[in-house]
């Protein structure tokens, strides 16, 4: 007999499926007006607690900020019966799925939403197990518990799952300001792509200049490319256990600027066997982070090419690059498209999703990182992009896109 996790498994996938469209969710980003410093600042301590996790195996992923969350999505669901809507950060780098609870006091952080009481649902089970989820600069705790979850951005499309696994958090630092919890998008069990059996989901982020439109989540059927220009590169296996199992690693073997191949290592990406090294494309972190020696390449190309004064932008942006524009308005000059070289497939990042304008500077948004640590395709790089994650083909698929009339 099959067990009860199986059963509700082929629930889930059985009510998206039986939906032609799968399920929309629209995706919100949180701004600051000093979006790359908090940013940068957040991605580093998400930087050092993956490091942390590969060397004790404890779970320690996740987008935070020490100050306020900023530069990572946000998409509305719902949870309960009567369902409750819930703004969670949708999370591609970890996989519990959370949401503060009720009697929660003294220990929350403010939310945008009323507070999900369990006892006021028809649909809520737990088992009482409790868990203790670290994210660098943050950590949530509570309960596990089991749900029935609304997804959808409108009445007409949205679709209800029950026995949802979810953590019920009594207890939370004051670091997810703007969002009620999170949403795991990872490749472990407790993620929401793995629980819903969807095999499949994908996303088209807007550029970040563009504060009114909304980006764009789509699980089931409906995550597939029927764009132009279609690009697929296999997922790569870190060979070691959890948690660096979780991420979605890709197969990066170069990278061009313009018509210029950089003189990067042929294995500076390469996934080593002891599982440090390689790359992973990661919602959850803004700036893109390369091993120090592709970072130099590219960073001394993009010198190259600029020929406005520099300027130390560390204060001010975190960013390694920056140059002093005449305008502190539009992008000073046109630059050459970034190619990402994958196994068996190009990715071209125009040059306005490399260099931003920020503080009155204009820098290359990426920076280095360690040989041992993952270098980390972010969330600026990907923007007007639709990037489908086929977790049943093992590919990661992709295609330039308006994402704004997405």
């Amino acid at each position: 007999m099959a067990s009860l996790a199986v059963l509700i498994s082929l629930v889930a996938f059985a009510m998206l499926a039986s939906s032609a469209a799968g399920v929309r969710v629209d995706l919100t980003r949180l701004h600051s007006s000093r979006f790359v410093r908090d940013a940068v600042r957040r991605d580093m301590h998400r930087h050092r607690a993956r490091r942390l996790a590969a060397s004790s195996g404890d779970t320690v992923s996740a987008p935070v900020s020490k100050d306020t969350a900023m530069g990572e999505y946000l998409m509305t669901l719902a949870i309960g019966t009567p369902p409750l809507i819930y703004p969670a950060i949708a999370d591609t780098g970890s996989d519990l799925i959370w949401t503060q609870c009720a009697p929660c006091t003294d220990q929350c952080f403010p939310q945008p939403t009323p507070l999900y009481n369990p006892a006021s649902s028809t649909t809520f089970s737990t088992n009482n197990q409790t868990y203790n989820q670290t994210y660098g600069t943050g950590w949530t705790a509570g309960i596990y518990g089991s749900e029935t979850f609304t997804f959808g951005s409108s009445p007409a499309d949205q679709t209800s799952v029950p026995g949802i696994t979810f953590g019920c958090s009594l207890a939370s630092s004051n670091n997810f300001n703007g969002s009620s919890g999170l949403v795991g998008l990872g490749r472990g069990s407790e993620s929401l792509v793995t629980q819903l059996v969807t095999g499949k989901f994908s996303y088209c982020l807007t550029p970040f200049q563009d504060t009114s439109s909304s980006s764009t989540l789509l699980l089931g059927p409906s995550a597939s490319l029927n764009d132009a220009g279609v690009s697929s590169t296999p997922f790569v296996t870190n060979p070691t256990m959890e948690p660096m199992n979780t991420y979605y690693y890709l197969d990066l073997t170069g990278i061009s600027l313009g018509t210029t191949d950089l003189s990067i290592p042929a294995d500076a990406f390469s996934l080593k066997a002891d599982g440090t090294g390689g790359l992973i494309i990661d919602s959850g972190s803004t700036i893109t982070s390369l091993v120090d020696v592709a970072y130099q390449q590219v960073r001394a190309a993009v010198l190259s090419l600029v020929t406005l004064p520099t300027a130390d932008g560390s204060a001010a942006t975190g960013l390694d690059l920056c140059f002093v524009p005449p305008s502190s308005t539009s992008a000073p000059q046109d630059m050459p498209s970034m190619t990402l070289h994958f196994n068996g497939a190009d990715m071209v990042i125009p040059g306005d999703s490399y260099m931003i304008l920020e503080s009155g500077l204009w820098c290359l948004a990426m920076q280095n990182n360690t040989d041992a640590d993952p270098s980390i395709l972010g969330n600026y790089q990907q923007q007007n992009m639709h990037i489908l994650y086929d977790i049943g083909q093992e590919t990661l698929s992709f295609a330039p896109a308006n994402c704004g009339t997405f």
